[in-house]
């Protein structure tokens, strides 16, 4: 198995780049966003997902372990391939497709190309006892709350998604508001509306 790629970008493309180790062009398959921060001729560390089938080879990457481990856990989900896996990604980054599976937000999974609502719902049961909303790791990416993210906050999301606001909107919102670790529920709840988009 190739754990990782590490090398010269030789190319970028519209949904892969080729790495250059050692003599080797390596052909990997990203998501989107991995992709939109490359560029040809920077030295890059790309964690691998190695598939194999009768008739492919296909290397997938990713710039951080822990989008590999979710692309692994989309994986794990019947019916989900490694194309739709990637596809999910591509759509959604890693906290929003966090926050929509533990808030059953089927509607952001399904806008990823190829995904069905059917698939989006089976996704979201796989997997939501597999992540937790109070433990869920933020990476680092300034589209996260802390890793501090107090009650107030969780709560402020949770109330946003019930309110029929998508799991990424709420995020965003309750991100938005300035001081919101040191507010109550109700008020940071007030402040996120006039973020909310």
């Amino acid at each position: 198995m190739i754990s990782y790629v590490k090398g010269i970008v030789d190319s970028v493309d519209m949904d892969k780049i080729v790495v250059e180790r050692g003599g080797i062009g390596f052909n990997i398959f990203m998501p989107q966003s991995d992709l939109e921060m490359l560029s040809a001729g920077e030295e890059v560390k790309i964690y691998t997902h190695l598939y194999v089938r009768e008739d492919a080879v296909q290397l997938f990457g990713f710039l951080t372990p822990d989008s590999l481990q979710m692309y692994r856990l989309l994986l794990g989900v019947s019916g989900v391939g490694p194309k739709g896996a990637l596809a999910i990604i591509s759509a959604c980054p890693q906290d929003t497709l966090q926050m929509a599976i533990i808030s059953g937000d089927s509607k952001a999974i399904s806008r990823a190309p190829g995904i069905g609502n059917k698939t989006a719902q089976k996704i979201i049961l796989e997997l939501k006892d597999k992540l937790d909303f109070d433990g869920m790791t933020m990476q680092a990416s300034n589209r996260n709350l802390p890793v501090n993210t107090t009650t107030a906050q969780t709560d402020a999301v949770e109330a946003l998604i019930s309110l029929g606001y998508s799991a990424a909107s709420a995020l965003n919102a309750v991100k938005a508001v300035e001081n919101s670790q040191e507010m109550e529920t109700e008020t940071l709840l007030k402040e996120a509306l006039k973020h909310i988009f």
